[in-house]
């Protein structure tokens, strides 16, 4: 891209970058260090201003920049992830919210541990939880990456790799001075900007159709290369019996990931009562479901307008099409709106990044220092302690996200979290849903059933054709394939289930009744509730 391209864009990132840190500033001013505070947020959020910000933590990387570029590559099969991100949220809202704000205080384990033995329970769920957290991140990462390369015209490897380090580094910032209120802002800011920001563009591509879809769409497969195969099933998915169980295996996952991502159960803490988590989640089923419906047209008018071969061109995964979109309907490259358009669209793209790391990065600090860390704290140690060790867990996560996104910079950012939502959907769905409703569940079963889903999907993801044996894999020139299947959610979540069922039944610890009839009793009527 053109100089104007990059000194606007980069002005823009600049900017976003000064008010977050702005807003984290004041916030750590403000703040009394306490494990509620940092967690938390003081539960001091409306159902509005929580809803914007579950929205703004979920609408990531993957939503903006790599669901519209698989739709703009692959037509039809490639909404299957805006359907599936969307519908995952009526399982939250009927099974998961108002419960889990109930049972738990900070964390996952919280919910888990009401019931059973507290220090095997933390630990497994703590490890889950960070798993799932890195691999979000990294696809996060990945998308950074992207922008950063498009920007810099592409051709520099070295920018996409500093940028990977950069946003790492002020995630760990975010985190470390702002705990959850500097987060929750930062996520307000970005889910305004980022629907503000799809509108536009959506408008944009509409009235350039003369608000035809059909239009739209014709068009969009003329220049995909593909015909009228583009809009119908199959493209991606339908090449042979293992395409399609790969199909069912992401749509599972999709589906059932969201309600076992630690980010995400954690912003039912944030405010003061199960009322107001169930009220959020309306709020944000509202903003997300618009969005989604958005990517689509996005998608398709990338397809349209730019063409699945330029896009493909630009970035292997997809990852760049609704940057070269909004080039394109400014005016196209070097017009003064094409500029414009584009960095304030590569602006709003590196401010969700920004903004969604900051949230997982807390929600795994919290697993690590509140769940790991507090299992093998001695009785009688100051709760300051546990907040220090959260902050330097952010560190330490920020630097282990950063390493595997410099690994994984190729790869498409919604497929990335995928992988980590079938692993959610694996290790934590299980032990969760059990946990709520299954009153013979033992510490056993709870361990069990984490593992049961954590392993399998981890190794399953190892030796399938992400890592390996193709040209598209990680590692390119090795083989260790053995899975055939991308997404192991097919496999490893009804392991999960199994496991905690095996794990429960043939234990020799009675079910502790006193304690489910507590925990049933707080989670429909919300008595007893922090």
């Amino acid at each position: 891209m053109n100089g104007n391209h990059q000194t606007l864009a980069l002005l823009l990132f600049s900017a976003f970058i000064a008010v977050t840190l702005a807003i984290t500033t004041w916030v750590s001013r403000n703040r009394h260090g306490s494990a509620e505070e940092f967690y938390a947020g003081g539960r001091l959020f409306s159902p509005m201003e929580n809803g914007f910000a579950i929205a703004g933590d979920y609408m990531s990387a993957a939503s903006f920049l790599g669901i519209s570029g698989l739709i703009a590559l692959f037509g039809y099969d490639g909404m299957l992830y805006s359907v599936g991100f969307l519908v995952a949220w009526l399982i939250v809202l009927l099974l998961v919210a108002e419960l889990v704000r109930n049972c738990g205080r900070f964390t996952l384990a919280d919910v888990v541990a009401a019931r059973m033995a507290e220090r095997p329970v933390r630990i497994a769920a703590g490890t889950s939880s960070v798993t799932v957290s890195v691999l979000y991140l990294v696809a996060q990462m990945v998308g950074a990456g992207s922008l950063i390369a498009l920007l810099l015209g592409g051709t520099s490897s070295a920018a996409r790799s500093w940028t990977v380090i950069g946003v790492g580094a002020l995630m760990v910032i975010y985190v470390s001075l702002g705990g959850m209120r500097a987060t929750t802002w930062i996520q307000i800011v970005k889910a305004v900007l980022l629907i503000g920001g799809a509108v536009v563009l959506t408008v944009l591509v509409l009235v350039h159709f003369h608000g035809n879809f059909n239009a739209l769409l014709n068009s969009a497969a003329e220049r995909s290369g593909h015909g009228s195969r583009f809009l119908s099933p199959g493209l991606r998915y339908g090449g042979s019996w293992t395409a399609r169980i790969d199909f069912i295996s992401l749509g599972l996952a999709l589906v059932l990931g969201t309600a076992g991502l630690p980010h995400i159960l954690s912003r039912f803490y944030t405010v003061p009562t199960a009322r107001a988590a169930r009220r959020s989640v309306v709020w944000s089923i509202g903003l997300i479901g618009s969005f989604y419906l958005m990517t689509i047209v996005l998608g398709f008018g990338a397809a349209a307008l730019v063409g699945s071969a330029e896009v493909r061109a630009s970035n292997s995964g997809g990852n760049t099409a609704v940057p070269l979109l909004a080039l394109v309907l400014g005016g196209g490259e070097g017009s003064t709106g094409g500029t414009i358009l584009f960095a304030v669209v590569a602006a709003v793209a590196f401010a969700t990044i920004l903004a969604v790391v900051a949230g997982i990065t807390l929600a795994s600090s919290a697993s690590v220092a509140h769940d790991l860390y507090a299992s093998l704290r001695r009785p009688g140690s100051k709760q300051y302690r546990e907040v220090t060790v959260a902050r330097v867990a952010a560190a330490g996560i920020g630097m282990a996200a950063i390493g595997l996104g410099l690994v994984a910079q190729d790869l498409n950012v919604a497929f990335l979290v995928g992988l980590a939502f079938a692993v959610a959907a694996s290790a934590n769905l299980p032990v969760l849903l059990y946990s709520l409703f299954w009153r013979n569940f033992t510490t056993r079963g709870a361990v069990w059933s984490v593992y049961g889903g954590l392993i399998p999907a981890v190794l399953l993801v190892l030796l399938s054709p992400v890592v390996s044996g193709s040209p598209t894999s990680l590692f390119p020139g090795a083989d260790f394939q053995l899975f055939p299947l991308e997404n192991p959610g097919l496999v490893s979540i009804p392991l999960g289930f199994l496991a905690g069922w095996i794990g429960t039944v043939t234990s020799t610890e009675p079910p502790d009744a006193a304690k489910h009839a507590e925990t049933e009793v707080r989670a429909l009527t919300g008595a007893g509730a922090v």
